[in-house]
Order: C-alpha cells, then sequence, then structure tokens
C-alpha cells in the first residue's frame, strides 16, 4: 500500500526539524513541494534548504506543485475554505496516485500539522473519496506558538490559568478574555482594535528565521508601532507570517 508522511518541520529554522522528521523525509521515494505563487517563493526556497541539508538517501525525488489561490468572491469563509480544500484534494490525488506500488510520499508542513494547517484533513478528504489505497502518518513540528514563546523568553500561561488558541477573526468577534490568548491568522490586525488598558501584548513575526522580529508591551503603547512594523516588513518580504500572545492578569493573581 502507498504510504503518506505528514511531516512538521518548524516555523522557518531548518534547526527546527526533529530527528524523527529527518527519517520521515528519508523513507519517501517523493518530496512534495508547495509553491504558493508570486511573493512567496522564499517559502518554497526554505524548504529546497531543508531538503538539501538533511535528505542523504540517494534517489529522493522533489516533486513542485502549485497550490491554487483560494476564491473569496460570493462565499462565505467556510464556503470559500471548503471549495478551496476541494481544489487542493484533488491536486494531493494525482500526486499520490502517482507514487509507486507501496511507494512513500511525503509533504513539508510549516509548524505542526495539527494546529492551523488543514493538510491532514485534506489528505483525509482524498481517502475518503475512495479512489486511491493508501494510509498516513504524521509527524509533529515545533509550533509558531513553541517559537514564540521561547524568543520572548515566557510561559505561555499564567499560574493555575488557562491558555487560548484562537484566530484573529475570532477576536475581533469575541473580543479578549482574560488569562492568556494566543492569535494567529490576523491578517487584519485584530489587536489593534481590543481598547483595554490591562492587556500585554507579546508578537511576532518570522519567528525562527534569520528575519525575526519581536515586540512586547502594553498593547496600548505599542499597537500602532507593532502595525507599522507589520505593514514594512509585508511589503519588504512580499509575505508574512506574525502570531501573537495577549495577556491579562498576573501570577497567583486569584
Amino acid at each position: 500500500m502507498k504510504h503518506i508522511n505528514i511531516i512538521g518541520i518548524g516555523t522557518g529554522n531548518p534547526e527546527h526539524v526533529t530527528i524523527q522528521a529527518i527519517k520521515a523525509m528519508n523513507a519517501a521515494e517523493v518530496i512534495f513541494l508547495p509553491l504558493k505563487g508570486a511573493g512567496k517563493e522564499e517559502l518554497a526556497e526554505i524548504r529546497r534548504e531543508i531538503c538539501e541539508r538533511y535528505v542523504t538517501r540517494s534517489g529522493v525525488r522533489i516533486a513542485e506543485f502549485e497550490v491554487p489561490q483560494r476564491q473569496t468572491a460570493d462565499r462565505s469563509y467556510s464556503q470559500s475554505v471548503d471549495a478551496w480544500h476541494g481544489e487542493i484534494a484533488n491536486i494531493y490525488g494525482e500526486l499520490i496516485s502517482g507514487l509507486p506500488d507501496g511507494g512513500t510520499g511525503a509533504f513539508l508542513i510549516w509548524g505542526d500539522p495539527s494546529l492551523y494547517d488543514s493538510t491532514i484533513r485534506i489528505i483525509e478528504r482524498v481517502r475518503q473519496a475512495n479512489s486511491i489505497e493508501f494510509d498516513y502518518s504524521v509527524v509533529p513540528g515545533i509550533t509558531s506558538i513553541q517559537a514564540l514563546a521561547a524568543s520572548h523568553k515566557i510561559p505561555l500561561n499564567l499560574v493555575g490559568k488557562p491558555v487560548e488558541i484562537t484566530t484573529g477573526r475570532q477576536l475581533a468577534r469575541d473580543g479578549l478574555r482574560g488569562g492568556s490568548t494566543v492569535v494567529m491568522l490576523d491578517g487584519e490586525q485584530a489587536f489593534a482594535k481590543i481598547d483595554d488598558a490591562d492587556a500585554e501584548i507579546f508578537w511576532g513575526a518570522y519567528l525562527g528565521t534569520q528575519d525575526e522580529i519581536i515586540r512586547s508591551g502594553r498593547l496600548a503603547d505599542i499597537a500602532a508601532d507593532i502595525q507599522a512594523l507589520r505593514t514594512e516588513a509585508r511589503q519588504r518580504h512580499g509575505w508574512i507570517m506574525d502570531i501573537y500572545l495577549l495577556r491579562k492578569g498576573r501570577d497567583f493573581e486569584e
């Protein structure tokens, strides 16, 4: 039976790649490498660098493929994502079909496959279509949340308090709660709309790479600075991946 390895590779630093991930890469006949269009070539280059550094078994092939753009016109968010996943599933199906019988392919996933990444659910979509027989394994990777906490030298949680992981879309809708809130996928910079004198922010972009930028402080004091940094960095690189932690309260407060 054909097999797929879904491999977390961390947030852009090749040294985030685990020994387990390296073994899984070298077990593959083909590593599938996504191309995400103009302005995002650097994302492909990082994956290529990881392959060049760690793939040591002869005969492993790199197969690049184009990732379609998500179409949002006249669709709700859920509708646009569902349709987009369907397009990607068709591409994955073709890639997997091209594997030899008993062969192994690998997808390299930014961060960790379990956290705001849809590769697992898309692979399941392909498998449930019943047109191709294969199974798959998941190799965890360092997440942007771990990288953010490490760069800021902080624990994520306050003592005895929970951590919420959410998106910019949800933060804008629900507002900020107490404790620690990690916010991902915030293209709208929802943090700038939070009016809370007690909130702190720990922000980071391009975490783990040579281009890493981090800022922290009282949200009301530095929100505008982060917005300006984010805009400039996105213009310079053509893309941005950022994440932040919002915090209210202190350790040992009841």
